[in-house]
């Protein structure tokens, strides 16, 4: 990555320094921002990987899965320019036949219609109550593993609260943009002739979500990022000569503790999603397999004897991750919809996950490989288990989930704001701000780089 002196506004002066606390995608993303601006970056990070809740893990039995989140988007500009600016286009992975999506409808997957129209004119949606149970319900516990009545929709999926706020509903949100899309797209295919356009939809990388951290992380030398580097203490002199070079950062950088004067600071925070679990049947032992995504589960599915909020179809999707004779299944649970599914035993996890597989997709015996991780939504600590015939289990612990955007969620959002006015300097970048997806932490992390670049451009 190149950096510009032009950049800087006297060249003679000495170069301002940025601290990064947090090395999550939101993190690094700002980092990545900031150095090529020519300004020195310190990324502390308290563990001992970078990359946060993008968490890939491949095994010596040929599995390749994700902890975090499995796939992402390009629906965000800085996400588009990340990618080329990387040159890790060749390493991205589209799902085969991602747009095969299927909800649980009296029990069993139903494939969702792609086409708007077809969606409301089936038996999915034959209602408003439907809508919600069958549609929000199951989106919203499957990506933040909340409940549509408990969080605030303007927070937590901003595109579907400005189709309801714009066009009244969200399925004619939903219709109106894609005919919208439609005509865009017709516009642009006539100025673009000859020119190759990305691929669109979800996507993953080659070895999984951490390639994309593991590649911002090659950007920063050893002395910008500081794994094992939980940070102490975080202050401000207000009696400072000047606007800049007021700020101190302490860590407990091992074995010894550091201190760092910096002239700004980006503070991130970034969650995991949701409960994990992970499994494998061999191929002849799912009698009814089905081929794309992967299938949601609205709550109200309870009643037919399902516990899991959704399953993802990770061999389908990318046949790499797993030998050719077996299927890979990454299974949610838990959320607000279960939470006594975080303090249940592994065999009562197992059990769950197994039987809701066996309902819907035929599966039959024992999985020949079981890995969970009970994620916490408030006390209960998660734990990793992993589970081999014939092998030990061992365990992995995390201590944070994912933010739940309530109701009052405007004035968490008001606090950060206050904070950023009230402290010259302090920017904040994160999933606590703008949305939960992988593509908005980045464009979070760009845009606080950006507003740091600004700040001190004018002090």
């Amino acid at each position: 990555m190149g950096t510009s002196a032009s950049k800087q506004d006297n060249p003679t002066s000495p170069v301002k320094s940025v601290a990064v606390i947090g090395a999550g995608v939101s993190g690094l993303a700002a980092a990545y921002k900031l150095k090529s601006h020519g300004l020195n970056v310190t990324v502390f990070e308290a563990e001992e990987r970078a990359g946060g809740k993008l968490r890939s893990v491949s095994s010596h039995h040929g599995l390749i899965w994700d902890e975090g989140a499995n796939t992402m988007t390009e629906s965000e500009v800085e996400v588009q320019s990340l990618l080329d600016d990387l040159g890790i286009r060749e390493k991205q992975q589209f799902p085969i036949s991602q747009n095969k999506r299927y909800i649980v409808r009296n029990g069993l997957p139903v494939l969702i219609p792609t086409n708007s129209i077809a969606l409301i004119m089936s038996n999915i949606l034959s209602s408003r109550a439907k809508v919600v149970d069958y549609l929000i319900d199951p989106f919203v516990a499957g990506t933040s593993g909340g409940d549509p009545e408990s969080l605030s929709m303007r927070h937590t999926f901003p595109e579907l609260w400005n189709l309801e706020n714009r066009f009244g509903s969200i399925i004619t949100g939903l219709i109106q943009s894609k005919l919208f899309a439609r005509k865009e797209q017709s516009g642009e295919a006539k100025r673009s002739l000859g020119k190759k356009k990305p691929q669109r939809g979800s996507f993953s990388f080659q070895g999984g979500m951490q390639t994309l951290a593991d590649t911002l992380c090659k950007e920063l030398n050893k002395d910008e990022l500081k794994l094992n580097s939980k940070v102490l203490s975080l202050s401000y002199d207000l009696k400072g000569k000047s606007e800049i070079g007021n700020w101190t950062v302490s860590s407990a950088a091992k074995p010894d503790k550091n201190s760092l004067s910096i002239d700004a600071v980006i503070v991130t925070v970034t969650y995991v999603p949701l409960s994990v679990i992970i499994s494998t049947f061999r191929k002849e032992n799912i009698k009814r397999p089905l081929e794309g995504f992967g299938v949601l589960v609205p709550s109200v599915e309870q009643r037919n004897g399902l516990k899991t909020l959704g399953t993802l179809f990770s061999s389908m999707m990318f046949p790499d991750r797993a030998p050719s004779d077996l299927y890979l299944y990454t299974t949610f649970v838990g959320g607000s919809r279960n939470k006594e599914l975080a303090s249940a035993s592994i065999d009562e996890l197992k059990q769950v996950v197994t039987s809701d597989l066996k309902q819907l997709l035929g599966a039959e015996g024992e999985p020949t490989f079981y890995q969970t991780k009970l994620l916490d939504y408030g006390s209960v600590i998660w734990i990793i288990i992993l589970r081999l015939k014939h092998a030990n289990d061992s365990h992995f612990h995390w201590k944070k989930a994912f933010p739940l955007y309530g109701h009052n969620y405007d004035s968490v959002v008001e606090a950060i704001e206050m904070m950023e006015k009230k402290l010259p300097g302090f920017f904040y970048a994160g999933n606590h701000k703008g949305g939960l997806s992988v593509g908005k932490a980045i464009a979070s992390g760009f845009k606080a780089a950006e507003l740091v670049i600004s700040y001190l451009e004018s002090s």
